[in-house]
């Protein structure tokens, strides 16, 4: 069998093995472009043209590597309606939603935004200002801080990619400006120990998810006027939606949900999960497999199982400042047990994959194979190993997930 790695695969073979597939059903992939279009025509609320004037300064903030977002199509559809409303291309500038992410090369922004390269700033996170403030479920204050170019607009636009996340249950809407544009505040509060350990807060949801409230309400906040995003599955774009951030989300994560989920009643010796580019390029992204298969709505490990990832790691354990942060608790701590107990003391904005890891390593291995950095992984409290079948013993059973982060895997009670 074949498990994404980089722009390619590996072949995996387990003869020695019982081996279970999770294939969800995927969906039938669309034209990007065609539904792009088409959720403009129709969008939650009025359409772009009517929410702007001719004299507005535009923001439009897209998304950055880590998203396999087609920004180039979606700001191309976001012009035709800005057009429309007669707002000059001069007055629109597009904001890359870096959060503590590193900065996009300009080959990359090239690559991402075609003919709008020229407009992209890459966002700062340590360049931002209060824009206001926002309260929290126990009544504390949050300060909201905006990118200047952001908060300087007259109309603030997004693109997204919803699709399965850790925290917000699906990333997109709000999420692209509030943390992508944000600043670390924001960041501090709905990624500590404190949100984290909310009921709610769980991959796949976002009904009842105090994380994905918190970020709505800042996208509130914040005057995110309109948002147009896509979801995808293992085979590519699903759909796309527009409008409202609220009800982009909640249409396009059904649409993903029914695509992806794959129910589950056994449990294994071994996951096997693909990630492939781009969330590969670096282990704090890689790591994603991992924590979503064990905390996910059902966790399919046996007692002591282990998670075994192929990833490339080019940039090893990542660049940006969240990157850094992350290696930094890994490499410094004893064991996960010590990890997770110091980490529920609270860290630093970008840590917090440190500490959903060290949930995991808590219980289980984490193998990474085939990577060009091995010696990060063990730096991190993992297990390096050059393939995939050097990391799972003979005679276990197997679960292949070969796409983790467009795979739900649910009880079979809630499927």
């Amino acid at each position: 069998m074949k498990v994404p790695y980089g722009d390619t695969a590996v072949e995996v073979s387990l003869p020695e093995c019982d081996v279970t597939v999770a294939e969800p059903p995927g969906g039938d992939p669309v034209n990007p472009r065609n539904a792009a279009e088409s959720a403009m025509a129709d969008p939650h609320g009025p359409p772009l043209r009517e929410r702007v004037d001719a004299d507005d300064e535009v923001a439009i903030v897209v998304t950055d590597v880590t998203r396999a977002t087609p920004d180039d199509v979606l700001v191309d559809a976001l012009f035709a309606d800005l057009r429309e409303a007669g707002v000059p291309r001069e007055q629109v500038s597009i904001v890359v939603g870096l959060g503590l992410h590193r900065p996009m090369t300009d080959e990359e922004l090239r690559a991402a935004l075609g003919g709008y390269a020229d407009l992209a700033q890459n966002h700062d996170a340590e360049a931002t200002r209060v824009v206001d403030e926002l309260e929290g479920p126990d009544g504390e204050s949050v300060p909201v801080e905006l990118n200047p170019t952001v908060a300087d607009a007259d109309a603030v636009v997004s693109t997204g990619m919803v699709e399965p996340h850790q925290y917000a249950g699906f990333s997109g809407g709000a999420k692209t400006v509030a943390i992508g544009a944000g600043g670390e505040s924001l960041i501090r509060y709905t990624h500590g120990p404190a949100m984290l350990a909310r009921d709610g807060v769980r991959l796949g949801r976002v009904a009842g998810n105090p994380f994905r409230e918190t970020l709505d309400r800042a996208g509130d906040l914040i005057g995110v006027d309109f948002c147009l995003n896509v979801t995808h599955g293992p085979a590519g774009i699903l759909g796309a939606s527009a409008g409202d951030h609220r009800e982009v989300v909640e249409d396009l994560a059904e649409l993903c949900k029914s695509n992806v989920s794959v129910s589950l009643s056994d449990t294994y010796d071994a996951v096997v999960a693909g990630v492939g580019a781009p969330k590969d390029a670096n282990l704090y992204q890689a790591t994603r497999a991992a924590t979503y298969v064990a905390l996910g709505d059902y966790d399919p490990l046996r007692d002591a199982g282990r998670i075994v990832v192929p990833a490339r790691l080019g940039e090893g354990a990542g660049e940006g400042t969240g990157e850094k942060r992350f290696y930094d608790w890994l490499s410094g701590a004893e064991s996960a047990e010590t990890l997770y107990e110091e980490m529920r003391r609270g860290y630093e904005p970008g840590a917090q994959r440190a500490f959903v890891v060290a949930r995991v390593l808590r219980n289980y291995g984490l193998y990474v194979t085939n990577s060009e950095a091995p010696e990060v992984v063990e730096d991190c409290l993992m297990h390096a190993r050059e393939s995939v079948e050097d990391a799972i013993e003979p005679g276990s059973d197997v679960l292949v997930v070969p796409d983790a982060l467009d795979t739900l895997l649910v009880g079979e009670r809630s499927s």
